[in-house]
């Protein structure tokens, strides 16, 4: 009986140890097996710069770390704290220095379905209000600088309602569970069509999407998933254009005309490693690039459990 027992129990952990990796088929499906107060600290890296020809220009780097914490949990939901700290900025200029350091200390609560897929922004009104003092705060100390309405409006626009939060303002969360819920097979492509945020205001971009279980490691529990985003370049053409036109009526700036202006580009690729048996991220870097004509700005995010 004892040695039915221990076979039975060493059988339990082994299934439990691959969790959602199956191995027989080659399958794996991301979900959070998630307990309530469990917590892990990731460390966030940005980094922007400019490609113009063979030069590349405007370099910029940052990070913070972040406190995800399962803070409920129920059988349909998860409920889960994201907490900023350790904010380090790349910003010479103390209004934007002052502007990257507004999310030291904040506090996002958000919700997900029972499989980790990403629902919404619990606390938006909190961050929103919590934002606009800053930045009223702000503008009374920099009033008298030129163009500072513009970005306070430009900052002020990305907090301004539950959708400007969720679409814009919390990217590294979006990140974070773009691969949850979903059953993929090692190899096989996965294709559709989303609507991306518009962070310019207005309609959403349809966006057509690819998804790749890359590589399944069973030794090590976990599998890389690879995802690459492409949205309409028309709509994002006059989004911009749109957005531009805008800016140079106020600081009475020229604009060419929109038959003049270049199209714009948007490719984003995201990777990730994923822990199998508890849909924890491992590593998860996303490249946003974006061209016009013979410029490209390139964006590369990079979360790392710590």
């Amino acid at each position: 009986m004892k040695k039915i027992s221990s076979f039975l129990l060493l059988l339990l952990v082994a299934v439990m140890s691959f969790g959602q990796i199956n191995m027989a088929d080659s399958t794996v499906q991301v979900i959070g097996y998630w307990d309530k107060l469990e917590k892990q600290t990731y460390l966030i890296t940005n980094e922007s710069y400019k490609i113009r020809g063979a030069d590349t220009t405007a370099r910029k780097f940052s990070s913070y770390e972040v406190d995800v914490t399962i803070i409920d949990s129920t059988e349909n939901t998860y409920t889960i704290e994201w907490l900023y700290k350790n904010v380090k900025p790349d910003a010479a200029d103390s209004v934007m220095l002052r502007i990257a350091k507004l999310s030291e200390g904040m506090r996002v609560v958000i919700t997900t379905d029972e499989l980790g897929v990403f629902k919404d922004v619990e606390n938006w009104e909190e961050i929103r209000d919590s934002i606009a003092s800053a930045l009223v705060v702000l503008k009374a100390e920099y009033g008298a600088l030129p163009n500072i309405d513009a970005v306070i409006n430009q900052v002020k626009n990305l907090y301004s309602s539950k959708a400007a939060i969720e679409g814009g303002a919390v990217k590294d969360i979006s990140q974070f569970y773009t691969f949850h819920g979903l059953k993929y097979g090692l190899g096989e492509e996965l294709t559709g069509q989303i609507q991306l945020a518009n962070l310019y205001g207005g309609e959403p971009f349809d966006t057509d999407v690819s998804i790749l279980l890359d590589e399944i490691n069973a030794d090590d529990d976990n599998a890389v998933f690879r995802m690459w985003q492409n949205v309409n370049t028309q709509q994002l053409t006059d989004a911009t254009y749109g957005y531009l036109k805008d800016m140079a009526a106020a600081t009475k700036s020229p604009i060419p005309p929109r038959n003049k202006f270049p199209e714009v580009s948007n490719e984003i690729r995201t990777a990730a490693r994923i822990h199998g048996p508890s849909g924890w991220i491992i590593y998860s870097i996303e490249t946003r690039e974006v061209m016009a004509e013979d410029s490209m700005n390139v964006e590369e995010r990079v979360i790392e459990i710590l």
